[in-house]
């Protein structure tokens, strides 16, 4: 799909969608062809927004969520975008981190992460990331309190949504 194609999916205009796009550090490709998994977390993002939450507190989420994918080896797939290849999966969202859509297996608590694995290819380091202050469950325990703050305000929200909505078919 097109920067125009995604653009005009998402009722913005084209430079609209590449400032989200660069803000949230995904990569402007070139080739202009960007896969499906990218307009849904785009669109993901500007649902988001016009429920109200602002776009710092969903960068900081998502920078959050995509260190916690690199912590349990995400990055290792071989994808160029594997922080949002999850983003069209619509099963068991109980499950799924909020921004990059990532099924961690279980329901989203400290004690269903399975750590440790990796299927990368890459020398070792000197030290381990969780000897340097990394720690995949402090991490996953800060996603979780955005994400409670976001779903509380989107609560808030819901009743002049739906009232938008009613107004909007009206019209």
């Amino acid at each position: 799909m097109t920067l125009g194609g995604m653009a005009k999916s998402l009722n913005r205009w084209p430079v609209v969608v590449r400032g989200l796009l660069e803000r949230f550090a995904v990569p402007v490709l070139a080739s202009n062809d960007y896969s499906p998994a990218c307009l849904a977390f785009l669109r993901r993002i500007v649902l988001l927004r016009i429920l109200g939450i602002a776009e710092e507190r969903l960068r900081e989420l998502w920078h959050l969520e995509k260190k916690l994918l690199q912590l349990l080896h995400v990055d290792s797939a071989g994808s160029p975008t594997w922080f949002m290849d999850s983003c069209e999966a619509t099963a068991d969202p109980g499950r799924r981190l909020l921004l990059s859509n990532y099924d961690l297996g279980r329901d989203l608590s400290d004690s269903g992460l399975q750590l440790g694995l990796n299927f990368a290819q890459t020398s070792r380091e000197l030290f381990s990331r969780s000897e340097m202050g990394e720690d995949a469950l402090r991490i996953l325990h800060h996603c979780l309190e955005l994400r409670a703050v976001i779903k509380a305000a989107v609560a808030r929200e819901r009743p002049h949504t739906v009232a938008a909505a009613q107004l909007a078919l009206a019209l």
